[in-house]
């Protein structure tokens, strides 16, 4: 789009723009390029016009900055926040601080895609282990709930608990990129016909570029904000195509491995994990279902990554696109996940020195595992 013919959308008053499909704004550069040859009087960005004709909410991405404004915004408001997190990418999808930005109002912790666990995850466990971390991380919530929202897993409980804390008060959702937060809203909307008094129309006034307000019954808002974007999440380094081929959609099937030790599991080009200790152990990655996991002697690891990034070991298709491996090493003193921003984890028995690599500002953490 010419610099010089900025154009902004109606709905939501972001400059419009033709490149980033994930950013506010957008639009196809054919729409575009058919308003500008018409007389039209109205442009709506992609995300507006997918909110006023279909309802559909699609998520838009904010930096870091940008989202913390909005986050002390919402501290000066009386309102409730439901914070969304992955479970399955909990530390790729926690917001640091959120406690001290969202001010005395109270907070609900809903962990989403608790459908992509493996089923024979107790999920008594995971709900303890899930309250261990928010403690960990100094989060406090009035009350804590795992969902699905794709499956609709647990919806009427989280909306009850939602009208048990919020009295009148404004609703916002907040969360990080790919966590599931549209997904999350477009359900409570698609089921608003089963649920008395909360949704009361399937339209919505307005909106503004940093939030969509959805109606409820007694004047109040539950406010939909872009996501924050994290920026050591391995999605900030993949595009559309390799994303979507990293982030699970179906139950993870975990994959055991035997290992006889000074060995090396490669998850696709995109994670290394080296077992230097001359012992026989095992290993259990937990990671989409179609991503090769390929084992090689750590004699030859070097080499092969060298010979096959972007051939056998894809995604990326491009290795040029991400920076460099780094490294970092764990001993696990107990049963432990490796965990990878954005890709999974695997876990390692107690006394067990990896060294792990991920391109350079992924994050790579160890825990105690989750299973």
């Amino acid at each position: 789009m010419d610099n010089n013919q900025d154009l902004y959308c109606v709905g939501c008053g972001s400059k419009l723009q033709t490149t980033e499909k994930t950013k506010a704004g957008y639009l196809p550069e054919n729409t575009l390029k058919k308003y500008i040859e018409s007389d039209e009087q109205e442009l709506y960005c992609q995300r507006c016009f997918r909110l006023r004709n279909y309802n559909d909410i699609m998520d838009v991405e904010l930096d870091d900055s940008e989202f913390l404004s909005i986050l002390n915004k919402i501290s000066d408001e009386d309102a409730l926040v439901v914070n969304l997190i992955d479970i399955f990418d909990y530390n790729g999808s926690v917001i640091p601080g959120i406690q001290r930005f969202i001010g005395n109002n109270k907070m609900i912790l809903v962990a989403n895609k608790e459908d992509l666990l493996p089923k024979s995850v107790n999920r008594d466990k995971l709900k303890r282990w899930f309250h261990r971390q928010a403690q960990n991380d100094g989060l406090n919530p009035v009350a804590e709930i795992l969902i699905s929202a794709k499956k609709n897993t647990n919806l009427d409980d989280l909306l009850s608990l939602i009208n048990k804390y919020r009295g009148n008060k404004d609703v916002y959702i907040v969360g990080t990129t790919n966590v599931g937060k549209s997904t999350l809203v477009n359900s409570i909307i698609s089921m608003s016909s089963n649920i008395k008094n909360l949704v009361t129309t399937s339209r919505f006034p307005g909106t503004t570029l940093d939030r969509i307000e959805i109606p409820l019954d007694d004047g109040a808002m539950l406010i939909d904000t872009p996501g924050i974007i994290h920026n050591y999440q391995l999605a900030h380094f993949l595009n559309k195509k390799e994303l979507k081929e990293v982030t699970p959609s179906t139950e993870i099937k975990p994959k055991v491995y035997q290992l006889r030790g000074l060995q090396t599991l490669f998850i696709a080009g995109l994670a290394r994990i080296d077992f230097i200790d001359d012992i026989k152990t095992s290993a259990i990655v937990y990671v989409d279902n179609n991503l090769l996991i390929h084992r090689t002697k750590l004699e030859n690891a070097d080499e092969f990554y060298k010979n096959h990034k972007a051939d056998i070991l894809n995604p990326p298709y491009d290795p040029q696109t991400l920076p460099e491996m780094q490294m970092f090493k764990f001993k696990a003193t107990e049963k432990s996940d490796v965990v990878i921003a954005g890709l999974g984890w695997i876990t390692i028995p107690a006394g067990i020195t990896i060294k792990a690599y991920a391109p350079k500002g992924v994050e790579i953490t160890l825990r105690k595992a989750i299973v």
